[in-house]
């Protein structure tokens, strides 16, 4: 559930920082006001635009057409989506956009690692209330998703997109290549209840393992699977940063620093701009990759259509939920009236189960969760892998841990400043570990 910190600070950028951010924003290019799509152009036509992240699947190419769907109901609108695959990269430069009021997507995707942050009192005042405006109904939204996006002062500033319920997910070829099962339910029972049996079925894929191919894609992966299971994560009850004391995140740690030091993972990055991670799905280089909902629709974009019925989804050693997002209106935006009624249709439970049957993206909405729809789904590239009661009912066991306002933060220092450092330049753990306190201590004014 999303809680309140009661310590005011702010992320303060080294110059270093500062430029990258600059940077990132030519990433972004197209969301922002100022231009002559802030009025109706010559065909009377309001251009909306979209800033996302990742694979939100609402758009005409490889997603479920939601785009064009929405502009044949409204003729008057023009929709255009900027998305950027670096989810942090994204929110450093929204983050920066926000305090100039400037170069901002007419509707801004916020995952939920962020959404504390902006809930709070320095953000919170930015975004057009979507409780009391655009017609979104928020009782049909998942009771705890609405509370995660409202601020103290109880203006809801954004609208759930999906959730992120856990599996693991597998390439069957390569499992039955180094002697492991293939069928779902045994693949699951390796594992059954505990991580670190998880690393064991790793040094068992490794014994046998094809030439080129590791047993797991990321260790930071990893990591974020194992904290996305625990009910204590970066903050404590009362939503206050405590991440150094946290049972989730020793128990996290651990266990991915044991799968980099064993050689069970490809040593990756994910989502890295250079594309090796996307790369590395389609040449086939990792037997598994920690699978919330929303990787189904990345699995099945960059492995290609030469891997289809490849991989299969497990269950998870312990249920958790990875991810999740929510689509905001900024104030600042010159439609924010048609902004905030595309959000609310675009997060509507029909919009929900569109997107669900064709990218992945378990809804957070209830009835929609529940539905035949939803229930029944089963997505061609993963075969006759019954997709939507695997994650359905992985959902049904999500219980939120307390969210802090610099979770994300933490997470980009423990995984790409700590844990990689661990996987690809063989820091010592103990050194690793060392860093990243020095960086939250020098980065986060709590």
């Amino acid at each position: 559930m999303r809680t309140s910190s009661s310590r005011v600070g702010q992320f303060r950028p080294t110059a270093a920082a500062i430029a990258a951010i600059t940077a990132a924003a030519a990433l972004l290019t197209g969301c922002g006001g100022g231009s002559d799509d802030d009025k109706a152009g010559s065909d009377g036509k309001i251009t909306l635009r979209i800033g996302t992240f990742g694979s939100f699947g609402y758009d005409d190419k490889t997603g479920a057409k939601l785009y064009a769907e929405y502009e044949k109901l409204h003729p008057n609108i023009k929709i255009v989506e900027s998305n950027v695959a670096d989810g942090q990269k994204y929110w450093d430069t929204l983050k920066l956009r926000l305090s100039r009021n400037s170069g901002l997507a007419d509707i801004q995707a916020l995952e939920v690692g962020y959404i504390a942050e902006a809930t709070g009192p320095a953000m919170a005042g930015k975004w057009v209330d979507l409780g009391a405006n655009g017609g979104a109904d928020l009782s049909a939204y998942l009771d705890w998703k609405v509370k995660q996006a409202t601020s103290a002062d109880g203006k809801v500033i954004g609208l759930g997109t999906d959730i992120g319920p856990m599996a693991i997910c597998f390439d069957k070829d390569l499992f039955a290549e180094a002697k492991l099962p293939t069928d779902r339910t045994e693949v699951a029972k390796l594992w059954a209840g505990d991580w670190a049996k998880f690393v064991e079925a790793g040094r068992t894929y490794k014994r046998n393992a094809p030439a080129g191919t590791a047993f797991h894609d990321s260790a930071s992966g990893l990591f974020n699977a194992v904290l996305s299971s625990n009910s204590v994560q970066y903050a404590d009850a009362s939503g206050r940063l405590d991440w150094e004391n946290s049972p989730g995140v020793k128990q996290a740690w651990d266990t991915a620093v044991a799968a980099a030091q064993g050689g069970l993972t490809a040593r990756l990055r994910q989502f890295d701009e250079k594309g090796t991670w996307n790369a590395a799905f389609k040449n086939s280089k990792f037997a598994t990759v920690a699978c919330p909902s929303w990787m189904t629709g990345i699995i099945k974009d960059q492995a290609g259509p030469g891997n289809q019925g490849n991989w299969d989804i497990a269950a998870p050693p312990v249920a958790g939920n990875w991810g999740g997002s929510f689509l905001a209106v900024p104030k600042s935006g010159k439609h924010a009236k048609e902004a905030a009624e595309l959000a609310a249709w675009l997060t509507a439970p029909a919009q929900h189960a569109k997107v669900f049957a064709v990218n992945g993206n378990i809804p957070s909405t209830k009835d929609t969760l529940a539905s035949a729809v939803v229930q029944d789904t089963k997505m061609p590239y993963f075969g006759d892998t019954p997709v939507g009661k695997i994650y359905s009912e992985a959902a049904a066991g999500i219980k939120p841990a307390p969210i802090s306002r610099w979770d994300g933060q933490v997470k980009t220092f423990l995984t790409d400043n700590g844990i990689l450092d661990i996987e690809q330049r063989g820091t010592d753990p103990a050194k690793a570990w060392e860093n990243v306190r020095k960086l939250v201590d020098d980065k986060i004014d709590q």
